[in-house]
């Protein structure tokens, strides 16, 4: 088991590092004067708790000298556990910083290097990311084919693939209380989670009035607190384990798959990755039936069948209601999928309420979950 928020080698701001930065940043004329701590002895006064330890820099550029202070900040169980939570907050306040009247003019903006050398970000505007292409096609292109011709026996192998991958996943755990709760936090309050799908439903909506939708909320804020007493389950995740983000490989008469996407989080509850695949199977299986039956039974039964036996995860059953609430609220979503037939969505929009009134799912009579309230 992986103990705590991962310890790095604490930076080291060498004084040639720096000057070498600053020849990067302001061009060859810039010069490094001296290197200092803030303060009389380093620290912020009565302010015990901060976020990094500034060091302020005379440097001169074309002959004029400048002063600036170098900033960083510390992981924490604010947000802060990672490089990348941090850099946005430092690239805000580089970008706003400087807009607002009386705010000290931020004048460059950075990276420290795993050799800590320091790397400047010059006039960013917008960040972008260049994978590989991988071979394949999207999963969901078979589902559809199995909505208009069945099940063919490979169907039900690729599910009990996609649970052995998951199984394997989520059998690396991580200590770290704090970390479980903000990935708690986050599916229920983050712009991209629970409240903020809510707020991207119409308003007000014909098929779930606001009163519903205010009770649906009111109702995960119990499930949060049940929550707190499950920070061991703290695993390795995808986040978005999907049928849009699953490609599907042939070679030489066999199968198999990448995924794409992994974007909310290295760490998390292994019932998200449970609950965002299995769900699917359930919305293509509305297309045809106003119940899981038939193939998309089958493929739902079976990846939650192997996905138990190889990872003995029974207490997956009393988390995965809130991560069905927010992979429900995606896939009812009018934006998101807006070619749902009313029935279908109406179904889903049942299941979100029906499903965080069990204290344990139920997989096994999943229809109970479809019918009216």
């Amino acid at each position: 088991m992986r103990k705590g928020t991962e310890e790095k080698t604490p930076i080291v701001v060498r004084p040639e590092a720096v000057e070498r930065y600053l020849r990067e940043a302001f061009g060859e004329s810039a010069r490094m004067l001296g290197v200092c701590a803030l303060g009389a002895d380093g620290g912020q006064g009565m302010k015990e708790f901060g976020y990094g330890k500034p060091v302020c820099l005379d440097f001169e550029v074309d002959g004029q000298v400048r002063r600036g202070v170098l900033s960083i900040m510390r992981g924490d169980k604010y947000g802060h556990q990672f490089y990348w939570d941090r850099a946005a907050i430092l690239m805000f306040q580089y970008e706003a910083g400087g807009r607002m009247e009386k705010h000290v003019r931020p004048i460059a903006l950075g990276y420290f290097d795993q050799d800590d050398r320091l790397v400047p970000v010059s006039a960013p505007k917008e960040f972008f990311i260049i994978s590989e292409k991988a071979p394949g096609y999207d999963y969901y292109l078979d589902l559809q084919r199995i909505q208009k011709t069945g099940l063919e026996p490979h169907d039900l192998d690729m599910a009990k693939a996609f649970a052995s991958w998951l199984a394997r996943v989520h059998a690396a755990k991580k200590d770290d209380a704090d970390l479980y709760l903000r990935r708690i936090r986050n599916l229920i309050g983050a712009s991209e989670c629970i409240f903020g799908l809510v707020d991207a439903y119409p308003h007000p909506y014909d098929l779930f009035p606001p009163e519903r939708f205010c009770a649906l909320e009111k109702r995960i804020i119990d499930w949060r607190w049940k929550l707190r007493g499950f920070t061991h389950r703290l695993s390795e995740v995808h986040g978005d384990f999907h049928p849009w983000n699953v490609l599907v490989q042939e070679q030489g008469g066999t199968r198999d798959f990448a995924v794409l996407d992994r974007s909310r989080g290295e760490w998390g509850e292994p019932a998200d990755d449970v609950a965002t695949m299995s769900l699917n199977y359930v919305l293509f299986g509305l297309y045809k039936e106003p119940r899981l039956s038939g193939d998309f039974e089958r493929l739902f039964l079976t990846f939650w069948e192997t996905y138990l036996r190889e990872s003995g995860d029974d207490e997956v059953f009393s988390v995965i209601a809130p991560f069905f609430v927010f992979r429900g609220l995606v896939i009812a979503s009018p934006q998101w999928y807006p070619g749902h037939p009313p029935e279908v969505r109406r179904a889903l929009l049942r299941f979100l309420v029906n499903v965080l009134e069990d204290e344990r799912f139920d997989c096994q009579d999943f229809n109970r979950y479809l019918r009216e309230p």
